[in-house]
């Protein structure tokens, strides 16, 4: 298996599907399905019953994982959308963007 282009705590950019154009922060990885779980990105509407913990009930909006191919790094140095590239270094492998070759 080779490593993800992105990890927790990245921001990123939705460059394809119902959501294009939308920017989130990577708060959990799925690496087996290649897909991440971006709060407020690709939400769909979840029906409830009344529980003892949720007391109202009715329609919500769940996140879901969305695939890592729809999604572009957004490069902390010059915040724009861009690939990842990687490199090695002292023994290890580093992320770095593509556009203007900074460490990631």
């Amino acid at each position: 298996m080779t490593d993800m282009k992105v990890k927790k705590g990245d921001k990123v950019k939705v460059i394809y599907g119902k959501d294009k154009g939308h920017q989130g922060v990577i708060d959990r990885v799925y690496k087996k399905s290649n897909k991440v779980l971006i709060p407020g990105i690709n939400l769909f509407k979840r029906h409830l019953k009344k529980t003892e913990q949720n007391l109202q009930g009715g329609v919500v909006d769940v996140p879901r994982p969305i695939d890592v191919s729809k999604l572009m790094l957004i490069c902390p140095k010059c915040g724009k959308p861009t690939r990842v590239g990687f490199k090695r270094e002292k023994g290890s492998k580093v992320r770095y963007c593509k556009k203007c070759q900074s460490k990631i």
